[in-house]
């Protein structure tokens, strides 16, 4: 299972390195991407709008021709891993797959990745032992009798922290409470206010695993 979703993370990362050099191409001829196309999300209107990209000479139209056909292959691909995972996930770990969705935030993918990545999280005794392992927690420097934060820790999983900080964020869309504390800190530091915020997402997730009760949004009062 973490092979597969590892596998499914590699894919994301050639689909972006893919993105830009289609995005590069476009720029190096001046090409200008249409004001509703601005966005990451690459919709089947937008493909079309590429593929109908007219050039002067027919061996730039071959290179992005063929670079859209890499950029095809490996979305497909990361659509089938997609849900190759979230089948093994509820058939084999369906009660924790169902108890992690329940979380604002949490999507199919990231409850897959918690599964296949961090494993049984009942083995963590209390948050600060799992926000340790997600690098979720602030590293302390010593030295004799003087002691001082050094910000988040280096020692991490560093592909579930990175899933957990953009997980945060769809939490600050989906749960009031979240977005009630995102609001009331934003004039700070916007980064260490979404650690912040992974931290108390990753708090959430260790809670309904070991209770085995599903999450039920909070209510701004």
């Amino acid at each position: 299972l973490r092979s597969l979703f590892r596998r499914r993370n590699d894919i994301v990362k050639d689909i972006r390195r893919n993105k830009s050099r289609i995005k590069m191409q476009l720029l190096y001829f001046g090409i200008k991407i249409p004001e509703e196309f601005s966005n990451d999300k690459w919709s089947h209107k937008f493909r079309d709008w590429v593929d109908a990209v007219r050039f002067a000479h027919p061996t730039a139209k071959s290179a992005l021709e063929g670079r859209m056909r890499t950029f095809r292959f490996l979305d497909k691909e990361k659509r089938e891993i997609s849900t190759q995972l979230r089948a093994y996930c509820r058939k084999y770990h369906k009660e924790d797959y169902y108890l992690l969705r329940s979380i604002p935030g949490i999507g199919g993918i990231v409850a897959c990745g918690i599964l296949s990545e961090l494993g049984d999280l009942r083995r963590f005794n209390n948050i600060k032992q799992f926000a340790g392992y997600l690098g979720l927690a602030p590293g302390i420097y010593q030295s004799g009798e003087n002691s001082r934060g050094m910000g988040i820790t280096k020692r991490a999983n560093k592909i579930m922290r990175s899933y957990f900080v953009e997980a945060s964020w769809q939490a600050i869309r989906a749960d009031p409470v979240m977005q009630a504390y995102y609001r009331k800190h934003v004039h700070r530091n916007s980064k260490s206010i979404i650690i912040k915020i992974a931290r108390k997402l990753a708090s959430r997730t260790l809670a309904v695993v070991k209770t085995g009760i599903p999450y039920e949004p909070g209510v701004v009062q």
